[in-house]
């Protein structure tokens, strides 16, 4: 691989090293998974110094949690990019089915975001400001997304008044992510369209349990799937 010089390296700001190494960290593990997350590797991919990752980030650990940040925010990106619907829990969906893509777009990212995998003993390095939830800002930006599409719920009279938008959201962050995870794992191979077989009727049933119908809330998350198809392939 042809190497940068050092002058062009260090032409390069120390946001822009951060930002070069995270980029070839991320697509390393894309293309060739866990195992080839090492300072050499993404140091060579990115053409800087094989230093680079400790003295900009710390190390290994450091940078992988810089790799599940940026996961995060793009996760965050495709939640801004579900279509535009009045229906709250069809807006719900249409998230839920954005998570599922990114998921299989990205299955080796979306594990070390939630902490499924890790490259041999390295595991993301949560920083300070991940508070005592455990979680970082990118991933508090993301679930806000989730948060505020559930106060919509709430408000819009489909599920009980009294129900707190942070724990409905956090209800249905874990249902999409169970379901995600085991099919990443491929345990729902045996069914010919796992999304109408099981994940929509699951969220359907969650739906319900805070009160809606389960007419209203069949029709809206079929509306997201209907929604989420590409155009050439919609149904009446």
């Amino acid at each position: 691989m042809p190497k940068t010089s050092t002058a062009a390296t260090a032409r390069l700001t120390p946001q822009q090293t951060v930002e070069r190494l995270v980029e070839a960290a991320t697509t390393l593990l894309a293309e060739k998974g866990p195992s080839e997350i090492k300072a050499r590797s993404v140091c060579e991919a990115a053409r800087v110094s094989t230093m680079a990752v400790y003295y900009h980030l710390g190390g290994v650990p450091e940078l992988l949690q810089a790799v599940a940040d940026k996961g995060f925010r793009d996760l965050g990106r495709a939640f801004v990019a579900v279509p535009a619907s009045d229906d709250p829990v069809t807006t719900l969906f249409a998230m839920a089915l954005a998570t599922r893509k990114f998921a299989q777009d990205n299955p080796h990212r979306y594990d070390l975001m939630f902490g499924l995998s890790t490259r041999g003993t390295y595991r993301p390095q949560k920083t300070p400001n991940s508070g005592v939830s455990g979680r970082s800002d990118e991933f508090q930006a993301a679930f806000a997304q989730l948060v505020l599409a559930c106060i919509r719920l709430v408000r819009s009279g489909r599920i009980r008044s009294g129900e707190d938008p942070e724990i409905v959201a956090n209800q249905l962050w874990s249902a999409v992510h169970g379901f995600v995870t085991l099919e990443l794992g491929d345990h729902f191979a045996q069914f010919s369209d796992p999304v109408r077989e099981i994940l929509q009727p699951m969220m359907v049933n969650v739906v319900v349990g805070l009160g809606d119908t389960a007419e209203l809330s069949d029709a809206s998350h079929t509306a997201a799937v209907v929604a989420s198809q590409p155009a050439n392939t919609k149904t009446a």
